[in-house]
């Protein structure tokens, strides 16, 4: 097997390859250039059930896909995600997301979980469970 069709048979997670035998500058050059790449990579994310939340950039992604999501949805997620199988009462939710200052009625919890369901689930995915009488929790995968 020649090292193209040796290549060819992975798996697809490679950046960069070189043949050899190798020049060590340009071997050093790529070596720098992918650990650059890779240090340009958020750090700072949760990851569960094809959910991924950067809690740098504010960016959330479901299944490789962005996702457009108002503040509060996203720190209701942020929260949720973080405590996974936990169930929260409506209140909870409110005193953690929207702080003790809130004044609005505790169905807003239920209009953000809905546009939140909106966003993420499909038919094949749910992963905001509603527990009957007491509130919501993350699905744990």
């Amino acid at each position: 097997m020649t090292p193209l069709e040796k290549l060819e048979s992975l798996d697809g997670n490679i950046d960069d390859f070189v043949v050899k035998p190798c020049n060590i500058r340009e071997l050093a050059t790529r070596a720098k250039r992918l650990i650059k790449k890779e240090s340009d990579i958020s750090t700072e994310q949760i990851r569960t059930a094809g959910i991924i939340i950067d809690t740098e950039k504010y960016e959330v992604y479901v299944d490789g896909k962005q996702v457009s999501l108002t503040f509060k949805e996203y720190e209701l997620l942020k929260f949720l995600t973080s405590h996974p199988g936990r169930v929260f009462t409506r209140d909870t939710l409110l005193n953690q997301v929207w702080s003790e200052d809130y004044f609005g009625g505790d169905r807003t919890v239920d209009v953000h979980i809905r546009r939140l369901r909106s966003k993420i689930e499909d038919p094949d995915h749910v992963y905001i469970e509603t527990v009957r009488n007491i509130g919501y929790r993350f699905v744990k995968n």
